[in-house]
């Protein structure tokens, strides 16, 4: 069975494809096979809102689907943007740098002094074409900086520095990003799962 990856988002196709390479099933996305769904992402948890993808998709299209969401929590601004980080900006059509930009106009208001203590969340549901979900998280910890440095990634990548590295999240290599990375921990814990339910 073929295992759907319940996201139109380039970014995190590219990454769930790279951490997915190991396991022996075709990885295919909802283009693949030209399944066009909106689901609401109006959850209170990021694991409320990973499984409304991962079900959505599981049932439209009736393969295991794997979904994620994912968040930044900055200490200064009480856990924001958390599970608004998608859509964090007053802005209409903002981009991932209207909502860096965004992100550090608070922070600075804030008037905190750093560093800026920030973690990435991320939960990954797998849901069957029954309805049925599992889930599993991930986080890494570091800080927010004010300045974008790196050229890879996507979203807050570029000012998300991990300190006892020196790099950013858009600074190090793809290969350390796919062992350290809040999804790559959280599609790690999930493999035992994706096992299971592919193979059983």
């Amino acid at each position: 069975m073929p295992l759907l990856l319940a996201t139109t988002n380039p970014g995190k196709i590219i990454e769930l494809r790279a951490l997915l390479a190991d396991l022996p099933v075709e990885i295919l996305t909802p283009k693949d096979i030209n399944l066009h769904l909106d689901v609401l992402e109006d959850g209170l948890t990021y694991a409320e809102n990973a499984a409304k993808k991962a079900t959505a998709f599981a049932r439209a299209s009736g393969l295991l689907c794997l979904a994620d969401d994912s968040g930044l929590e900055v200490d200064v601004l009480g856990g924001a943007p958390g599970l608004y980080s998608a859509r964090y900006s007053p802005k209409p059509g903002a981009t991932d740098k209207d909502r860096r930009a965004y992100l550090l106009q608070n922070i600075l208001a804030a008037a905190a002094p750093r560093p800026w203590r920030a973690r990435f969340v991320a939960t990954v549901a797998v849901s069957g074409a029954d309805g049925s979900v599992e889930w599993a998280e991930g986080q890494c910890v570091g800080e927010i900086i004010p300045e974008e440095r790196g050229t890879s990634g996507f979203g807050y990548d570029p000012i998300f520095l991990f300190p006892e590295l020196g790099l950013t999240m858009s600074e190090i290599s793809d290969e350390q990003k796919n062992q350290i990375s809040h999804r790559a921990l959280a599609v790690q814990a999930a493999m035992p799962i994706l096992l299971r339910l592919l193979f059983s």
